[in-house]
């Protein structure tokens, strides 16, 4: 079975079958180990990542994919053909530029770097009015197909696809309404409001939501197969707000994901004590969970103990105890055990790490993560 295949019918009511291979693997968030990990993943300059020509795009993907042999990939959203005409990459002696013929213009690009930036000053703001959310939220354009397969915003993920689509799943990613308030107004803030403004939380996730609805076209008409959805810090609101802000929006999310012909992969990070009920009632296809690091315990025996079948469950391998630090004895034990507890789930299961690749492990060690899960799953 190729990695495409196992993870389909790893989605399917009857679970992967008994055979050779059958147990998908992936790691979460491959554009942050792709970052840690450029020189490690590749040969080719860092700003190919940058990079409006699509050769170079191809060329540094191929190396990671081929390094880190997970059966998944994240498809891109590209330049169009309009900006790929105008834009050039220009390496200098003080850096590399960005230029836009049509403007003059010159962007300095930055080297990946390693554990990512600060969030810059002034990202979050006073946004205390409907109208200002309004102003800073607004409402996406009617989403046509036509259009934008004809702006060729598609085109790298196309040829992604022709390349290496018929053996690896294709996925894209959309952070939930709720916990896309984040970016409105900062930890301290959305947890304020939640609390002193539930009008303005509405407002805000009903603006989310209708991007995270045009989000879900542009992920069909890339050729996406399934959908990570994000969610963060929710965690900390009480089960009620949680039914309150975020279950409604989550819902129609999950069905819009599937009335697109995708499915959905319900990622929450965080610890999900009292809100169990909520996380399955959501519909999601598949369900995720960080490892219990932060003073709370995620058992993925307790997981698949609770979800009884129900959707596809991931795996929650420790991306620091155990990828990072654990020996290979350990690696190969936790491998076998979180394997054991999805064949538990019916098979409805793909072996994957609770949080991104840490920028301490080796590109190698990821590379034996995943041929140990296809070793000990087939």
């Amino acid at each position: 079975m190729t990695g495409r295949e196992k993870i389909e019918a790893a989605f399917t009511p009857e679970g992967a079958p008994t055979g050779a291979a059958e147990v998908p693997v992936a790691i979460c968030y491959e554009d942050i180990y792709i970052r840690d990990h450029w020189p490690q993943l590749t040969d080719c300059p860092w700003w190919y990542c940058d990079s409006p020509d699509i050769a170079h795009q191809l060329a540094w993907r191929r190396d990671a994919i081929q390094k880190t042999g997970q059966d998944w990939f994240r498809l891109p959203l590209f330049f169009s053909r309009e900006r790929r005409r105008d834009l050039s990459i220009d390496v200098r002696s003080d850096g590399v530029y960005r230029v836009d013929r049509a403007t003059g213009r010159a962007e300095r690009l930055e080297a990946p770097r390693i554990g990512g930036g600060l969030i810059p000053e002034g990202t979050f703001a006073s946004v205390e009015t409907a109208a200002e959310i309004d102003a800073r939220i607004a409402e996406p354009p009617p989403f046509d197909a036509q259009a934008f397969a004809a702006s060729g915003r598609a085109d790298l993920a196309e040829a992604l696809l022709a390349e290496i689509g018929s053996q690896l799943y294709p996925i894209a990613h959309i952070g939930s309404a709720l916990w896309s308030t984040y970016s409105l107004w900062g930890f301290g803030g959305m947890m304020t409001m939640i609390a002193t403004r539930p009008d303005l939380v509405t407002r805000a996730c009903e603006r989310y939501l209708a991007w995270n609805l045009y989000d879900v076209q542009v992920a069909a008409a890339l050729g996406a197969r399934a959908i990570w959805i994000e969610e963060c810090m929710t965690d900390m609101v009480s089960p009620a707000d949680f039914a309150r802000f975020n279950l409604p929006y989550l819902r129609r999310l999950i069905e819009a994901i599937r009335a697109a012909g995708m499915r959905s992969i319900y990622y929450f990070c965080g610890n999900p004590a009292g809100k169990w009920e909520y996380l399955l009632d959501a519909g999601a296809d598949a369900l995720s969970f960080e490892e219990g690091k932060k003073g709370f315990a995620i058992d993925i025996e307790d997981v698949v103990e609770r979800v009884q079948g129900r959707c596809t469950v991931l795996g929650n391998l420790d991306a620091i105890g155990i990828l990072q630090d654990g020996s290979e004895a350990e690696l190969r034990a936790e491998i076998a055990r979180q394997i054991a507890a999805g064949r538990r789930n019916g098979s409805r299961f793909i072996l994957s790490i609770g949080s991104p690749v840490t920028p301490g492990t080796p590109v190698e060690r990821v590379r034996r993560y995943c041929d140990l899960a296809h070793e000990l799953g087939s």
